[in-house]
Order: structure tokens, then sequence, then C-alpha cells
């Protein structure tokens, strides 16, 4: 009984690490936080498991700033600096021969063979936004309308289960 709860765990575990990060604050190293810079300045940042793709870091990474933008009681938010990291894709091959002897003369041989084309390194995506009052300036391809980001990005925000 025991051999096949520890199995089911370990199951539970790999399927845990294989899976893209939900839109959460952070836990486990995964998911939203951000840092108050000034009044209405804050760094967003949203990490997201080797898993998650690169657009949904950035999706959440936006969705967030738009919820603290309305929380903050403001209308729309400028994108000061951003960044992002990516882990680096980890390309090559591998392979090996074994031998093998067992009892009554059997004998084996095996030759294996695999490639690697990815790092399990979570993805950062970080950026500083300023928050202002009122409707966005039209003429500002950096400004965004926090309601409607959150509007437009809500069907594919991902929450715990």
């Amino acid at each position: 009984m025991k051999p096949k709860l520890l199995l089911l765990a370990a199951a539970l575990a790999l399927s845990a690490c294989a899976t893209v990060t939900p839109y959460q604050p952070i836990s486990g190293g995964l998911g939203y936080a951000e840092q108050k810079l000034e009044n209405n300045r804050y760094r967003v940042r949203f990490t997201g498991s080797s898993k998650t793709p690169r657009s949904t870091v950035e999706n959440y990474l936006m969705y967030r700033a738009a919820e603290l933008t309305l929380q903050n009681g403001y209308g729309h938010f400028l994108v000061a600096a951003r960044d992002l990291e990516t882990p680096p894709a980890r390309n090559g091959s591998s392979g090996g021969v074994s031998f093998g002897f067992g009892s009554g003369g059997h004998s084996g041989i095996g030759i294996g063979l695999g490639t690697v084309v990815g790092g399990d390194e979570p993805t950062l995506a970080q950026m500083d936004v300023l928050m202002f009052a009122g409707a966005k300036p039209a003429n500002r391809a950096d400004a965004f309308d926090a309601k409607e980001v959150l509007a437009n990005l809500e069907p594919s925000i991902q929450r715990p289960k």
C-alpha cells in the first residue's frame, strides 16, 4: 500500500511541475508580486514555470498592472520600463550504450538517444508602471486603459484550482 501512495505522490508532484503557472500571488517562487516605488509608480513582476508560455507571462503582468491601477483609484497606466527574462534554450543531444548480463546465459545491449530542447528555469517578466487618473492619452502608445486591459485579458486568465 505504501509504495502505491509514494508513486501517486510522485506523479502528482511531477504533474504540478509540468503545468502552466496560474494567475496567483507569488507562491513557491511562481506568480505575481509588486513593489510600490512612489505614490503612483509600481514595479510589477510575474514569474512563470518553464511550462508557462512567454505570452502568458506577459499577459499576466499586464493584467496585474491593470488591477493595481484600479485598486489605487487610477484609470490608466503607462509602461515606464519593461524587462523579460526567458530561460536559454538548451539544444543538444545525448546518447549512451549499455550492456547487461543475466542468469541463464541471457545478455542484452541497449542504445539510447535523446534531445534536450529547453530548460527547467522559470520565465520572469517585470515592468515599472506609472498610474494616472482619468482617460488614457490618445497619443501615447505606452498608455493602457486599466478597465479595457482587464476586460480583454480576463478570458485568458487561468486561476488556481
